[in-house]
């Protein structure tokens, strides 16, 4: 069993396997949204009781013992959830060699989120690509594929395109793009029942500016290098920006009743999985 296991191991995009390891950490503490209803899917087999109608019995599994059972249905709660992960090259960077990069990070909860979504009975989706909402663990690998394929793509923030009602969006990424532009995206968005979720994810040296002396600032994405004589000098101002802007992405989400989470690529993704999924199921109910 344990090598079968690890020839279908082989087999997986290692995002998708490091991505189930960290959903297993949190799954325990999760759970599903599935119960009773008018569905077609089957459920649960429960005992008979004197207030069920004759025709929810069973009769073919009741025949195989002195018990009499019904099948019950799922009820169709099923939601689509859409998710992106910041593709701009500013998420592919990292302070230090036993950090993870912040497009890893993402890539990482984005996947294990899905896992968790898809294990609960919801549909997922990744946003802006062709790839339909799919439901069941077929759907992770194409998800993994995706998420590993588009991570050089340009743009600090998705292209705003019909959701279906009452779906769900999920954005990961260093959210470092104009407070304006974001709260256009969510107020067009939010105006079409669509609720949603914000995470940030940030690298430590972008939390201390950890920065001295004499040092050379080279951007991700075309902009000109700065070099700063004594960096520490703009260490208090740079930490009031951080936060300014922090506390703007908190207001967006508050003020369009979408949750906000924040998460240092140094710390452990399990917490940040386990209180994004928390934020999601919440806004399902």
């Amino acid at each position: 069993m344990r090598d079968h296991a690890e020839a279908l191991a082989a087999k997986m995009p290692p995002l998708l396997v490091a991505a189930l390891r960290v959903a297993a950490t949190v799954a325990p503490g999760t759970h599903g949204r599935r119960r009773v209803g008018g569905g077609d899917a089957f459920w649960q087999f429960r005992h008979y009781q004197s207030f069920d109608s004759a025709r929810l019995i069973d009769w073919r599994r009741s025949a195989t013992g002195q018990t009499t059972f019904v099948r019950e249905k799922e009820l169709e709660t099923a939601q689509t959830v859409h998710i992106w992960r910041d593709p701009s090259p500013s998420m592919r960077w990292s302070s230090a060699r036993d950090i993870q990069q912040k497009r890893d990070r993402a890539d990482l909860l984005a996947m294990a989120l899905a896992v968790l979504l898809i294990e609960g009975g919801e549909r997922v989706a990744l946003l802006g690509e062709s790839l339909r909402p799919r439901s069941g663990r077929p759907a992770l690998e194409p998800i993994a594929e995706l998420l590993v394929a588009t991570g050089n793509g340009a743009g600090s923030l998705p292209l705003s395109e019909p959701l279906s009602r009452h779906a769900s969006v999920v954005l990961i990424g260093d959210l470092f793009s104009p407070l304006e532009e974001l709260d256009a995206l969510v107020n067009r968005w939010a105006g079409e029942g669509v609720r949603g979720h914000l995470l940030q994810i940030t690298d430590p040296a972008e939390e201390n500016f950890p920065y001295t002396g004499r040092v050379r600032f080279e951007g991700l994405e075309n902009e000109a290098s700065h070099l700063l004589g004594r960096a520490e000098v703009v260490s208090e101002e740079y930490l009031r920006r951080l936060q300014t802007h922090r506390a703007g992405l908190s207001d967006i989400a508050r003020r369009f009743g979408w949750s906000f989470g924040h998460h240092v690529t140094d710390g452990s993704p399990t917490q940040a999985l386990l209180s994004l999924h928390t934020a999601i199921s919440q806004r399902m109910e």
